[in-house]
């Protein structure tokens, strides 16, 4: 918030007795409260712009000559997990802020299942030195299914009360469905009502409700959702008042389908925004970060100020924070994109609280990585050595000619999504097997805290690999370590390295280790560059392929398929989750 001096610097700049400390001229301004674009000054005092008034002649220390060039809010990400980065908040710096992102709303879950409250607050310790701000969607799911699953910390109804009265809090994060149409707990109501006492609005995790259910979760409080895959949810979100975050991530792939239908039924875009949730480091440096869902969106019909409203003033006027970002405006922080076009947005410069942060796609200065404390990197243990054995599926004595019929999960393309099908798989020894040629291959997630040793095992079709096995330490949203594979021995083999390097990425295959990748911080994020990360996590993915995966993002797609809030299926270290009943189902029918 602004203090009594800055708002006395800025009057006294506006009336022509102070001199402001920077005049961007000849600039074409997006004025997204207008819908105009008309040539000005802009004049900037300090973090805050004093005035835009074409006709205004004030005093400034540094010119800067912007003619041809288009001025465009400082694009904010409606929702994002920067653990899914795998890069640390300093390495992201150099990653998003020269897309043109200058706020991030991100919900921190990942780092709070796994160290609660003391791995949020050290995560974010040099957060205000950084070229972006980053505001927080305050967890609401640590557990994200109690008693379904095993996760390194809790944050209680308390706890996450006393955390809505940071300043860097925004809002309370996404508030799964379940809680309200299913477990119904006191303490998720609470969490809800700590945040509207507060002005605060509640994220939404609304995936695959529709109708009545809607309309009920609608009414518990719930002001958004991210997780619309149709037009038809889009709409049904809409009418009954739940905002939506257009979402375009590694494997959430979501803009294409959504701008469509918004372009083909002229759907009003007043209550849309545009959202990450979840990309990997190769994915915003191969595409882009939130000017990759402008773009897309622009270049599928939708008009470029349309798409750049629903990138910042849309965003910041439904977190309650249209006062201080979103526009270029009087008043407001100086967070400006200078670009040259608006039909494909290049961000030029890259400004941030009235200072130059980016330019030509790099950094102005160099962002020194932080070094992070021994007990952030000491979060993978594993209760007892895993062993092949750990990943026997009886056949729970119901083998018929040598088969069971079985519950597998099946990816969708691009999706968050899965679904249920039915395979018959053929057992030996009580023991079901995977079948590599019908692509069921085995899919386990191991606890990783200490604390039960529990290893739940089931099977996945999706993942198409043809030969060992591939382990993640991040498998949401408790991040135990999951792994799939073709046989238990390169099974085990990958998750005991996962183990013994603290967290992170690996490929096994013919009993050893074919690659790896070291995530110290939480088991979730490097400590090093984002250019090493980028270098390393795309050796990552080609030995992915070369035990025959062909999903674009291997990992990110093993992150995700476990995940017990996202429909059809789950698995956790209890095993197989119906998740719209949230229950723990058999794997063997």
């Amino acid at each position: 918030m602004r203090t009594l001096k800055e708002t006395q610097e800025l009057i006294a700049c506006g009336l022509g007795e102070a001199v402001c400390d920077w005049k961007l001229e000849n600039v074409m301004l997006v004025d997204v409260f207008s819908d105009e674009i008309f040539k000005t000054d802009i004049y900037i005092k300090g973090k805050r712009i004093v005035s835009i008034d074409p006709e205004a002649k004030l005093k400034a220390i540094n010119v800067k000559n912007c003619e041809g060039k288009y001025a465009v809010p400082g694009f904010i990400d409606a929702h994002m997990h920067f653990e899914s980065t795998m890069l640390s908040p300093e390495a992201l710096a150099s990653v998003v802020v020269p897309c043109g992102t200058t706020t991030l709303l991100a919900d921190l879950m990942e780092i709070a299942n796994v160290a609660g409250e003391a791995g949020l607050r050290e995560t974010l310790k040099s957060i205000e030195t950084l070229p972006y701000r980053m505001l927080i969607e305050v967890s609401s799911r640590v557990p994200t299914a109690p008693g379904l699953e095993t996760t390194g910390a809790v944050l209680d109804a308390k706890e996450v009360d006393g955390l809505l009265e940071w300043d860097k809090s925004i809002s309370l994060g996404e508030m799964d469905s379940s809680k309200i149409l299913i477990t119904r707990e006191q303490q998720y109501i609470e969490k809800i009502l700590s945040a509207l006492k507060r002005g605060k609005v509640v994220n939404g995790h609304a995936i695959g409700r529709l109708g009545e259910e809607l309309n009920v979760y609608a009414a518990s409080g719930i002001s958004d959702d991210h997780e619309c895959v149709t037009v038809q949810e889009m709409r049904e979100r809409l009418r009954v008042g739940i905002k939506v975050f257009i979402r375009e991530g590694s494997t959430e792939r979501n803009a294409e389908t959504l701008v469509k239908g918004i372009v083909e039924n002229n759907l009003p875009v007043d209550n849309i925004m545009f959202c990450t949730d979840d990309k990997h480091i190769d994915d915003i440096k191969n595409e882009g970060h939130i000017n990759y869902n402008v773009n897309k969106a622009i270049s599928l019909g939708l008009e470029p100020m349309k798409a750049i409203k629903m990138a910042t003033i849309h965003t910041a006027k439904h977190f309650r924070a249209e006062e201080e970002i979103g526009s270029i405006t009087p008043g407001r922080l100086a967070d400006i994109i200078l670009c040259g076009s608006l039909k494909q947005i290049v961000p030029e410069e890259v400004w941030f609280e009235g200072r130059p942060v980016a330019n030509g796609g790099t950094l102005c200065e160099k962002i020194e990585m932080r070094k992070y404390p021994d007990w952030i990197k000491d979060t993978v243990r594993l209760k007892k050595t895993i062993t092949p054995e750990s990943f026997a599926v009886s056949d729970e004595g119901r083998a018929e000619n040598g088969f069971v019929r079985a519950r597998v999960i099946e990816l969708i393309d691009e999706q968050i999504v899965n679904k249920e099908v039915i395979e018959s798989l053929s057992v030996k020894d009580g023991r079901v097997l995977c079948d590599i040629e019908k692509d069921c291959l085995k899919l386990a997630v191991v606890e990783r805290y200490g604390k039960t040793g529990g290893v739940g095992v089931g099977f996945v079709k999706g993942f198409k690999l043809k030969r060992g096995a591939m382990a993640y330490s991040m498998s949401h949203d408790h991040h135990n370590i999951v792994v799939v594979g073709t046989n238990d021995e390169d099974m085990s083999i990958a998750v005991n390295h996962i183990a013994q390097i603290k967290g992170g990425l690996c490929t096994a295959f013919n009993g050893r280790v074919t690659a790896s990748m070291t995530l110290p911080i939480g088991g979730l994020m490097s400590e090093k560059s984002s250019e090493e990360v980028e270098g390393e996590l795309e050796l990552m993915n080609e030995s992915a392929r070369n035990i025959g995966c062909e999903i674009p993002a291997p990992f990110m797609a093993l992150s995700f398929i476990s995940l017990p809030t996202v429909p059809e299926l789950g698995l956790t270290d209890k095993g197989l989750v119906d998740v719209l009943k949230h229950r723990l189902i058999p794997v063997v029918l």
